[in-house]
């Protein structure tokens, strides 16, 4: 039988709030899977898998790797344009997540899957590939640097559609991609993107006519769905683990 992952579309949702979701999530799996050590095989607990949609507030996130300098205004500018900055625990460096971008949040056990980060991150790519296809624009990848690109293979106009980076733990993860659908990308200007200072970012509105996000994201979830091979359920709980994650604000 196919995993299955519990699904909820946050729609907006302030950054720091969705971060203690998914830290909340990323935790009940990890407790569980410790916890499975110490018990007989036959009484050891299924772990959940999860995946959270949302659109954020403006804000800036940083990776545990990234260099700050990247960030190219002052905390007075940032405060003048209402963008939010978090340092998390994500691979990565300096990015930008707002209005008419799709965040995707996978928290998966990758022991239902494989524990193969590289692979991991290749089908993340691979879904929005797909989605990117249905519009007639090939999305592609370039050698060391994780996210889909266009025109990838040419390095004066390859341009980041999707940005992706992710953590783990215990082959559980967190983070995720983020898909550029109809996003504002002046924010952009104001930090080196993924500390890349030498190619550009684009939104999928940029490249194709009439684009729909909501439309896009079912698009997306399907990708998803299809390259992962899960069976979907919705989170009917979501109450409940809004209340766990308040202890990680």
């Amino acid at each position: 039988m196919p995993p299955t992952v519990l699904f909820s579309d946050l729609q907006q949702v302030e950054y720091r709030k969705a971060w203690a979701l998914q830290k909340a999530l990323h935790a009940s799996i990890i407790q569980k899977k410790l916890a499975n050590r110490k018990r007989p095989e036959k009484d050891r607990v299924e772990t959940q898998n999860f995946l959270l949609f949302c659109e954020h507030n403006r804000v800036f996130t940083l990776g545990k790797n990234g260099n700050e300098e990247n960030l190219r205004i002052s905390a007075e500018q940032l405060k003048e344009h209402e963008v939010d900055f978090v340092p998390i625990n994500r691979g990565g460096d300096i990015t930008y997540h707002g209005p008419g971008q799709l965040t995707g949040y996978p928290i998966f056990d990758l022991d239902h899957f494989f524990t193969d980060i590289g692979l991991y991150l290749r089908l993340l790519e691979a879904a929005v590939i797909d989605v990117l296809s249905l519009y007639g624009i090939k999305g592609g990848r370039i050698e060391g640097l994780t996210g889909v690109w266009l025109e990838s293979d040419s390095p004066l106009s390859a341009r980041k559609i999707c940005a992706i980076g992710v953590h783990s733990s215990r082959w559980v993860t967190m983070h995720g991609f983020a898909f550029n659908i109809c996003a504002d990308l002046k924010p952009f200007d104001w930090i080196v993107p993924c500390g890349i200072s030498d190619k550009g970012v684009t939104s999928l509105h940029l490249e194709s006519e009439n684009i729909d996000f909501h439309k896009v994201k079912a698009q997306t979830l399907e990708a998803l769905r299809a390259q992962f091979k899960v069976h979907l359920q919705d989170l009917s709980d979501l109450d409940y683990w809004w209340e766990q994650s308040k202890s990680f604000i």
